[in-house]
């Protein structure tokens, strides 16, 4: 799966995806500090799904309306150290093969909701 991790999410939880053979592209690697605008916009130009921590999207998406064409992943796991983030993460992706396209996915310690784009 091709993604997008926001400079919100931590660098153990793209080693992980990228150890399971994902495809991350990394902003703290690429371009730290762009815009949220400018995120998104990378995420639709390499048809990735943007992985963040950074609550912000969800008023992008839903108030404007502006869900990249691959999906956003919202990482609510605060309290849980980066090695847990990451395993439960990669433990997602391995677990919803399934195309994840046009949904926005909240990924939380007890719980994860998949909303498909309407």
């Amino acid at each position: 799966m091709n993604l997008l991790a926001d400079e919100s999410v931590e660098r153990q939880i793209v080693e992980r995806l990228r150890q399971d053979g994902h495809g991350v592209l990394y902003v703290a690697e690429m371009e730290p500090g762009i815009s949220d605008d400018l995120v998104l916009k990378r995420a639709n130009d390499n048809s990735a799904l943007l992985i963040t921590a950074d609550k912000d999207f969800g008023e992008l998406i839903f108030h404007q309306n502006r869900l990249n064409a691959s999906g956003i992943a919202l990482l609510r796991l605060a309290g849980m150290t980066p090695e847990n983030k990451a395993e439960l993460t990669a433990t997602f992706f391995r677990d919803h093969k399934e195309d994840l396209s046009q949904t926005f996915i909240v990924i939380s310690q007890g719980s994860i909701r998949i909303r498909r784009r309407e």
